[in-house]
């Protein structure tokens, strides 16, 4: 059975609590990615996605030099390095999201995405069902 961490983007951008909002934004544009895992002593505590920057960050009409921590999800739904590509994609279709960052024992290892997916001829199907989820309105 293959594993995540076969088909896992490994090298991974990440901000820590001592980033602002504005290098969060930066890191998004420079690396063309809609989220951006934060992580401290390598273990991930949250994520910001391009929409927490607005919603979170302009909409409330916080400057760029706030904190991340006062804009991240801190409920950051994650999947372990040994788990299967099937149930990640099963988690983002139950769960609304593109992107699912890979752990073990807590610690950043890697992103799975729905394209990371789609190209593996083993979750191909498992991807399009799960964008098909993402993509009903509710």
């Amino acid at each position: 059975m293959q594993k995540i961490k076969e088909i896992m983007t490994t090298n991974v951008e990440y901000c820590t609590p001592l980033d602002n909002v504005y290098e969060v934004a930066v890191k998004m544009k420079d690396y063309n990615v809609g989220s951006i895992p934060i992580v401290e002593n390598d273990k991930l505590i949250g994520v910001i996605t391009d929409r927490d920057l607005v919603v979170r960050g302009i909409a409330e009409k916080h400057p760029g030099s706030n904190q991340v921590t006062n804009v991240m999800s801190d409920h950051v739904i994650s999947i372990e390095a040994n788990e299967s590509p099937e149930k990640a994609a099963k988690i983002m279709m139950e769960n609304q999201i593109r992107r699912l960052p890979v752990v073990e024992n807590g610690n950043l290892v890697g992103i799975i995405s729905l394209g990371d997916l789609s190209i593996n001829n083993e979750t191909s199907d498992e991807a399009g069902e799960a964008l098909e989820g993402i993509s009903e309105t509710h």
